[in-house]
Parts: C-alpha cells; structure tokens; sequence
C-alpha cells in the first residue's frame, strides 16, 4: 500500500468515524413540534374534559381545543442531526435545552413541576371563570407548601383554606402568620381549615425557626386561595402538563356556567395562562401550537397578546384573536356572531 493511499484510507477512517460521534453525541437543545389538540367542551372516556356540578349548567355548542406542544422529553437528548432537523423543518425548532429544563433538575422534579403548573392554571381559570360569570368567590389565606418532616406535615395540607388561628377569624396570610408567632416555640396552635369543603381542627406543636432563633414556626408558607360553591373537575385522559391552557379552561367553564353558546357552533382553539384576576399571559411555543389547531382544522385561535410579536413569519387560514383578559377572549367569541365580526374582532 503505497503512503498515498494509506493516508487516504486513514482519512476516510477518521472522517467516518467522526461523522458517526456527530450522530450520536447529544447537544444542549430540545425539540418542539405540533402537539394535539383536546376538546375542552367533550368528553374523554365517557367522561367530560371539564365537568361542573353543584349549580346551574347550560349545553354548548362547537367545540374548543387546547393545543399542546411535543417537546423532547427531559430523560432524552437530541442529537446534533436531530436538532438541525427541528431547526429547519416547518412547524418545528430547536431551543436551548436550559431554556426549557433548569439544569440539576432530575426527570422526577419536572414531572412534578409541570403536574403543579397545570393543577394551578385548573385552580386559577375556575376562579377567573366564575368571577366572569358572576358567580361568588371568597378569598381566603390558605396552605401553600408544608415542609417535609416540619411540625405541620401530614397535619395541614397545600390547599387547606384557613378559617381561624386560635379561635380569631384568619382574614389574609398576614394574619396567620402574626397569630403563629406569638407563640412561644412548643406551644400548640389550634386550626381550624376547610379541606375538600369539610371544616377541620388541626393542632400543631410548633417549633423553633431555623433562621430566627427563638420564633416559633410550623413549616408552612401561606398564600391565598378560595372558596366557591360549584364543584368543577378536570379529565384530560393523559399527562399535560404546564400553565398554556389556562385561558381555554376558563372559557370552557364560562360557557357552561352562562345561557348561550359561546362559541355559536365554531371550531376555536386557543392558549395562553390565565391568573385569578382574569388576565392572560404569554406562554412558549406559539408557531407549534397554532400548527397543531390547523392539523385539527379549528377555525379560530385565541393569540395571548404578549405572543403577539411571536407570529412574524406565521402563515395560516385561522381567524387569529388576541386576547389581553378572559373579558376580552368572551367579547371576541361573541363579536364573531355579528355581521363582520370576524373583521371587528381584535388581531394582532
């Protein structure tokens, strides 16, 4: 074999094998494409995606999608291929993979994440939805966390609503946590909580704070939570998770609290998070979501306004509606069912 050809062959070797590590070593990013589509308005296994019980229900009409995005999960890893693929591929891309999963988390902490992202986006567009509808909702401090092995775990539980602390009336969080440290550190504190609707006396012995000696504390944080009398239940008959179907649950639930079909028949799809008060916020992976409501041929998609600078470059035949506050999503959807108003209603 003469030098030539060895050194041709060797370079053929190397360029071969390093060809095949570029097709195997991962890189730092995850891919996004179209999800699918879920009718909040229909049911999954015999049973509705969004059931309300307790008071009075209307029928409705159309049917009213969240769209959800497939992302590269976080136990896998893209190949460098794999990620100039969803880079130029329609409908697709590639984002940094710190910009989806914080790094040090483990496969389990985000699955739990993403779990408590949607329960909350539930909890938050029941409220949102019956504010709108007019229906009474009391604010109320309540669990947020309970610290795992602290004084109150497995005797308080995240969402309990506090009614009283030592038999005075618990009116925000600031309260509760006054009347728990003016406790001396072993002393018991008397709760009295609403769980699950039933109201509950919770003795917990308190104990000294780590970070302030001689405070006494319970290993809770206390936030704001609420009480209303429809029971509103959630079956999407598989794992999403997140905050992006906030605003489509709260109109979901809008529509069959109130008279009349919202949606007047209509195909409408949308996304965006939704807080308490009724306002939507921005969410991730808007070209992939509008992509998947056209896959299931809705007519319309609700934009949240903050995504509105996310369709440059978006091409498509829906009727796009920006949307600032659940208000907004419900006057829209309404405004379609006059003559031109899919001209007068509000686009990006």
């Amino acid at each position: 074999m003469t030098r030539q050809t060895w050194t041709a062959f060797v370079s053929a070797a190397v360029f071969v094998g390093l060809a095949a590590l570029i097709a195997v070593v991962p890189v730092p990013f995850v891919s996004w494409s179209p999800g699918s589509a879920r009718d909040t308005l229909g049911s999954w296994g015999g049973r509705p995606v969004v059931d309300v019980q307790g008071t009075q229900s209307y029928p409705t009409s159309g049917r009213l999608d969240l769209t959800t995005v497939s992302v590269t999960r976080a136990e896998s890893r893209l190949t460098l291929p794999e990620a100039v693929l969803s880079y130029w591929l329609p409908h697709r891309d590639a984002v940094p993979r710190d910009a989806v999963y914080a790094p040090g988390k483990s496969v389990t902490q985000v699955d739990d994440e993403e779990a408590l992202l949607m329960s909350t986006a539930q909890d938050d567009a029941v409220v949102a939805a019956l504010r709108a509808a007019n229906q009474p909702v009391t604010q109320m401090p309540a669990v947020s966390s309970v610290t795992v092995g602290g004084p109150a775990h497995d005797k308080l539980l995240p969402g309990d609503l506090f009614v009283s602390v030592d038999g005075v009336r618990a009116t925000d969080s600031a309260s509760v946590g006054e009347r728990i440290r003016r406790h001396k550190v072993g002393q018991p504190v008397r709760f009295v909580v609403l769980r699950d609707r039933v109201r509950k006396t919770v003795l917990v012995t308190t104990a000294e704070s780590t970070t302030e000696p001689g405070v006494a504390v319970v290993g809770i944080t206390v936030g704001v939570g609420y009480r209303y009398r429809p029971r509103i239940s959630f079956d999407l008959g598989q794992e999403i998770g997140g905050p992006s179907a906030g605003l489509v649950f709260a109109l979901a639930i809008y529509d069959k609290l109130t008279p009349g079909a919202l949606l007047g028949g209509r195909h409408v799809a949308g996304t965006g998070q939704i807080t308490p008060g009724g306002e939507v916020g921005r969410i991730g992976a808007l070209p992939e979501k509008i992509a998947a409501a056209e896959k299931a041929e809705a007519s319309v998609f609700l934009v949240p306004a903050p995504n509105c600078q996310d369709l440059a470059g978006v091409e498509t035949d829906m009727t796009l509606i920006k949307v600032t506050t659940l208000a907004d999503g419900i006057d829209a959807l309404r405004t379609l069912d006059t003559p031109g108003g899919a001209d007068r209603a509000p686009g990006c």
